[in-house]
């Protein structure tokens, strides 16, 4: 997990893996090899991204799926979409997976657009998953129903989620927390805590901020993390 505030530089790094652009010193491997020695072509295959403002195109739901992987199969788009929980909806639109989408989607709730982009990511079926505040512009409604597509989306593959909401990290196995152009602190949720440093800051500050003390995190991580969240909310009261 890659967590910061704004402009704690977490869409550069994004762009510094895809080679938008390269950096001006030092070097990003990926399985011990520099980037730059691959083709664009050849490095961005690895990569499946999943943002939080969804892109679609003008075209048919089937089209937009079908982006991850142009020579699937009838059966492996029905078998995405079934994973990233939006083959209930598609099959409920007035064509179903050839219904027009409309310029970025826009004939397609929030909720919807991301389950059709987790499904042409399943499709797509790459070694390394960015996942870019993937849950940040939906609602609570659609929330768990995305999550659940995340979490099969995730299985068995290295997972870069880039987040400002750290409920989103709170189980990655090493979370880095940006700021000021570098890394500030790195490990994983306890250790961070337990440190009192700058994660631990912005924990508190939004379980303050979202006046909730940890009910979405217990919901992703058990009652042991609420716990925690109760406590650091406290502590935020009791420093004011």
């Amino acid at each position: 997990g890659i967590v910061g505030p704004s402009g704690a530089g977490k869409t550069t790094i994004q762009r510094l893996l895809l080679r938008l652009y390269d950096p001006d010193q030092g070097r990003i491997l990926i399985g011990g090899q520099d980037i730059r020695q691959q083709s664009l072509a050849s490095l961005r295959r690895h990569f499946a991204v999943v943002q939080q403002d969804t892109y679609l195109f003008f075209g048919t739901v089937e089209d937009n799926i079908r982006l991850g992987k142009p020579d699937a199969t009838w059966e492996e788009i029905e078998a995405a979409a079934e994973a990233a929980n939006a083959a209930e909806f598609i099959v409920q639109l007035p064509q179903g997976y050839k219904t027009i989408v409309g310029e970025r989607g826009l004939k397609l709730s929030g909720g919807q657009r991301q389950r059709v982009a987790i499904a042409r990511a399943l499709l797509r079926d790459a070694p390394i998953l960015v996942l870019d505040e993937a849950l940040s512009a939906v609602d609570a409604e659609n929330e768990a129903v995305i999550q659940q597509a995340l979490d099969r989306l995730m299985v068995g593959r290295t997972t870069l989620i880039f987040a400002h909401r750290l409920s989103s990290i709170i189980d990655a196995d090493r979370i880095l927390v940006l700021g000021e152009g570098k890394i500030a602190e790195s490990g994983g949720h306890d250790e961070l805590m337990s440190l009192g440093g700058t994660y631990h800051r912005l924990m508190a500050s939004q379980a303050l901020a979202m006046n909730v003390t940890g009910q979405r995190l217990e919901r992703r991580s058990g009652q042991q993390e609420l716990s925690i969240i109760e406590e650091v909310t406290l502590e935020a009261q009791e420093n004011d």
